[in-house]
């Protein structure tokens, strides 16, 4: 089954609930409410050959609303469907920040929702063990948001030293600062571009 069909299909298992399918460079992607997310996932991979979660990502539209969009990548592998891939999103209010978790039907869902709770700050419902992936327990904040300064912010948690401060933000770690000349040729590129390989001042 084509990704086009796919779509035709969900329109007509969830009616008013699936937008038109859009298509680039190959790929679909179709909108869909967020209420529908796990049903949707359940009749794509049980019906339609789309066995193959492949990544589950979010968006921080800061200043609009709703803020955040859940993207859901899935792909058929084996049999007539092999290859085909399919893009799902559904938008997110940040009044509430939940969406149902597909760990149920996709048990690869399960670190990617993760990364999305931790990063983000979104909750997956359902899910089996809701907690942080890359940042520590009671980390209070949620550094891909777009409010979160790329420098970081302070933190007030004992024993948490090298994390308590902002980061000095000198051109960033792969910026060459404007003094530095190109390198030569067949000179290593960190020499100039990773302020890390720098002396301290």
């Amino acid at each position: 089954m084509s990704a086009q069909d796919a779509i035709a299909s969900l329109q007509k298992q969830f009616p008013g609930k699936v937008g038109q399918g859009k298509e680039f460079r190959g790929e679909w992607t179709v909108d869909l409410d967020r209420e529908v997310i796990r049903a949707a996932a359940t009749h794509l991979k049980m019906n339609l050959g789309f066995n193959f979660l492949v990544d589950i990502s979010s968006v921080d539209y800061f200043g609009d609303e709703p803020r955040y969009e859940v993207v859901y990548e899935f792909c058929g592998l084996g049999g007539e469907n092999n290859q085909q891939h399919l893009r799902l999103k559904v938008k997110v209010s940040e009044d509430d920040p939940a969406v149902d978790s597909l760990v149920p039907v996709y048990q690869g869902a399960d670190w990617h929702e993760r990364e999305i709770f931790d990063m983000m700050g979104l909750h997956f419902t359902g899910h089996p063990d809701l907690r942080r992936i890359l940042m520590w327990e009671g980390y209070p904040y949620h550094p891909l948001r777009k409010d979160f300064p790329l420098e970081g912010k302070t933190t007030d948690l004992p024993g948490e030293e090298g994390f308590s401060r902002p980061a000095p933000m000198d051109g960033g770690p792969y910026v060459a600062a404007p003094e530095i000349k190109p390198p030569a040729l067949g000179e290593a590129l960190t020499t100039t571009n990773e302020p890390r390989a720098r002396p301290a001042d």
